[in-house]
């Protein structure tokens, strides 16, 4: 890695050994050195050297996710990851068993509004059998998804999601995803899909997922860790090479709502405290203002001097909690802020005092001790994602998903850019911008607690 020094200084930092004040940082000094193939089929493949240990890291990214589905055909992306698990034609088995029982570790899949990601960390003598397993499920699975395997997963599918439902607040999600995105817009509709869609997806359905999305050029692959780039292309080419491109796929265009006025939803769960939540349209993921978020929400709300931190939760003690986020996805976000309530305070009040000092952010921006504390907090994130070659934020995973989103491995840089560039104007200009639209404010309020009174009356007789 370049410039380890660089390293090795944010290292530090995120020790708490350096003042953010007095830190000094430069984007284009990290660089994650790779190679990029691409087969002859449309596959792309992306390769790390990492020789600190004989580990490897494999990442599967399929550009494929929930915003791809059709209305009446929800839950389709990651009802398929589940059926991707359970065998293929050349190896009909539990892939949880055999990658375990090599010592696969951070071993798992994922779904998204826009991808479907499978990922494991192995030793470096495992690689074959682990491309040959990758390969398997991508170019020869529909031989092994019958009735009986689809019907199993579509109930592990359901349970997951009434379990997700009845976790607290665990509507959360459904009501802001009707809320936030008009009917039609390919988010609106949540990941894991509606009961009825899911009860109704054939086998002919799941079929033609597998032929329009899990083609070899809708697909990218990381390898990184104790490895030769060369050696790991022929290795692919030799798997992977014989497996069709797939049809060509249809990309929604950005296309974030434009919300005038604000509304207003109420629910009631078994909570232990209320909740009160905003929740704004915002930029794309990788847009430059999409990085300005993840800013202005670190300075909101993480760690003990945030500004809602200390207010609500420190200060005031008010609040139990206060949570801001930006929800990135490829043609729209949302930005998120949240107070759980303790009992007794009036949540009505507290809707009034988060708002003012939101208000007062977009009207004042940052101090330039607040940007500048973020700033090194964000790259230290970053640089210790780099110590690992796999799993969420390590260096394979970086690769894949900037070439998966942005056709460039390297947009990271950019981003890393647009935050190292970022002002107190910028900020402060971003939040006007944005944060001053309708906004949906959702609040969820404790299921009352009811008793009965004794009877005195004798039912025996009328």
């Amino acid at each position: 890695m370049k410039k380890l020094f660089c390293l090795l200084f944010l290292a530090a930092f995120g020790v708490g050994t350096i003042h953010a004040q007095d830190f000094q940082f430069k984007a284009d000094d990290i660089d994650i050195p790779y190679k990029k193939y691409t087969l002859k089929n449309g596959l792309t493949l992306l390769v790390h050297e990492d020789h600190k240990a004989p580990i490897a890291a494999v990442n599967v990214w399929y550009h494929v996710g929930s915003k791809n589905e059709k209305p009446g055909k929800s839950g389709f992306a990651h009802l398929f990851e589940h059926l991707m698990f359970n065998g293929s034609e050349n190896y009909n088995t539990d892939y949880f068993q055999a990658l375990g029982s090599i010592g696969a570790t951070d071993l798992n899949g994922t779904t998204n509004n826009d991808r479907t990601n499978y990922f494991q960390n192995i030793p470096v003598s495992a690689l074959d059998q682990v491309l040959f397993l990758e390969s398997d499920r991508m170019g020869h699975l529909l031989g092994v998804i019958d009735q009986e395997r689809l019907d199993e997963q579509r109930g592990v599918v359901q349970n997951e999601k009434r379990q997700g439902e009845n976790n607290p607040y665990g509507k959360q999600w459904d009501y802001l995803t009707k809320a936030m995105y008009p009917k039609g817009h390919p988010y609106s509709w949540t990941v894991i899909g509606e009961m009825e869609d899911l009860n109704a997806a054939s086998l002919e359905d799941v079929q033609e997922w597998f032929k329009s999305y899990y083609g070899a050029a809708n697909a990218v692959v990381a390898v990184a860790g104790d490895i030769n780039p060369e050696e790991v292309y022929q290795k692919v080419v030799q798997y992977f090479g014989d497996i069709p491109s797939g049809p060509t796929v249809e990309r929604p265009e950005v296309n974030i709502p434009n919300k005038v006025n604000d509304s207003y939803q109420v629910y009631e769960d078994r909570v232990p405290e209320t909740r009160v939540l905003f929740a704004w349209n915002t930029p794309q993921y990788g847009a430059q203002e999409d990085l300005h978020f993840d800013l202005i929400s670190a300075i909101l709300t993480s760690g003990k001097n945030s500004r809602l931190y200390k207010k609500f939760v420190y200060e005031d003690q008010s609040a139990s909690s206060a949570v801001s986020f930006q929800s990135s996805s490829e043609i729209a976000s949302e930005f998120i802020v949240y107070l759980n309530i303790k009992q007794g305070e009036d949540p009505k009040k507290l809707e009034r005092e988060l708002w003012a000092e939101i208000s007062r952010f977009i009207e004042e921006g940052p101090t330039e001790a607040e940007l500048q504390r973020v700033k090194a907090a964000y790259f230290a994130s970053f640089i210790k994602g780099l110590e690992r070659i796999g799993g969420f934020g390590g260096v394979s995973d970086i690769l894949a998903s900037n070439q998966t989103y942005h056709d460039d491995a390297s947009y990271y840089k950019t981003k890393l850019n647009f935050v190292q560039d970022a002002t107190v104007e910028d900020l402060k200009n971003t939040a006007a911008k944005w944060l001053s639209k309708g906004k949906h404010i959702l609040v969820c309020e404790p299921f009352p607690e009811y008793t009965i009174e004794p009877s005195s009356v004798d039912r025996s007789k009328l």
